[in-house]
């Protein structure tokens, strides 16, 4: 990787400028030039080193409906499942981790009800329950992957959106989103080609798009790295027992520490499932992984029964929000 798409990724995870010609903008920040910025990132796209770049939304931001949804799909029929449901556009991610509840994917739609008829027509498709694990509280949403020199890559925390009021999507707001959801343009003038796929002027677009992220529909515009090819070669999904009377205070006790990329409240489906705080870690390898879910334990020493971690053990798809025309 060169020293252009490393200061990129280093610095553009999120933070990419709303202006008529942002490319220009970034590409002089990082003492480049615009046509020589966007072949990078066409080559980091292209490597699989991003596994996107532009805005990412947030379903519940616009009034829509999310959750994290599991299932036991025997080995016989995983291919088969994994291929049905990863056809559906209101899928936006589908990992594969090492459990009995062996498929974890995110479903992700424009209003609760259809996430509802989302979960009930997979389970007609497939023939397999899906158990929905919605948020009930976020505790902590954010991480940083910084690239040193060598090559080497280490993980922080960064400071999550000030506002999540979320809003009321219009028609033009929609349209934008369509234009917008499986990447942003990698021309001189991105906004404009939105405006002209949505039917407005370049202002009007860039004006949504920036009340969009003062309120929290777009979490942040920026490159999205790929954690496996950059050297996370493992993460895993810890869950646990924690008692209901101590869940918020640890919960936010653990969304602070600094390897932590995602800490929520989930409900629990008893007895099935007895787990409601759910805390996201990466790390170069499995032991990584095990010492930093370590730590998790001793934080929450007694007020934890039990605990579980999950390991993805292979990425089945990974997008996000979709709205379907």
């Amino acid at each position: 990787m060169n020293e252009l798409s490393r200061c990129f990724i280093n610095q553009y995870q999120g933070g990419f400028p709303v202006v008529e010609h942002p490319y220009s903008t970034v590409a002089a920040n990082l003492g480049s030039v615009e046509t020589t910025l966007i072949a990078a990132i066409e080559g980091l796209l292209s490597d699989s080193i991003l596994s996107r770049f532009g805005p990412m939304y947030d379903a519940v931001g616009i009034g829509g409906g999310l959750t994290l949804a599991a299932m036991f799909v025997p080995e016989g029929k995983f291919a088969q499942v994994a291929e049905q449901i990863n056809s559906r556009p209101e899928v936006a991610h589908n990992y594969r981790r090492q459990h009995a509840l062996n498929m974890w994917f995110v479903i992700a739609t424009e209003t609760p009800a259809l996430l509802q008829k989302t979960i009930a027509g997979i389970e007609q498709l497939t023939g397999l329950p899906v158990y929905s694990f919605p948020k009930i509280q976020t505790f902590y949403l954010g991480l940083w992957l910084s690239l040193d020199d060598s090559g080497g890559v280490k993980t922080h925390s960064i400071e999550g959106p000030t506002q999540q009021g979320g809003m009321k999507i219009d028609r033009l707001d929609r349209s934008i989103i369509q234009a917008t959801q499986g990447g942003l343009a990698l021309q001189s003038a991105p906004f404009s080609v939105v405006a002209k796929y949505c039917g407005c002027d370049t202002q009007t677009v860039m004006n949504r798009i920036q009340c969009m992220l003062d309120c929290g529909v777009i979490r942040r515009i920026g490159a999205v790295p790929n954690h496996y090819r950059l050297g996370l070669g493992s993460n895993g999904m810890s869950v646990w027992d924690v008692a209901d009377n101590r869940l918020e205070a640890l919960g936010e006790q653990v969304g602070k520490l600094d390897f932590v990329s995602h800490c929520y409240e989930r409900p629990r489906h008893l007895p099935l499932w007895p787990y409601n705080l759910y805390a996201m870690v990466h790390g170069h390898d499995q032991d990584e992984v095990d010492y930093k879910v370590s730590r998790i334990a001793e934080l929450l020493d007694s007020d934890c029964r039990q605990h579980e971690v999950l390991v993805s053990s292979r990425i089945l798809k990974k997008s996000g929000l979709r709205l379907v025309a």
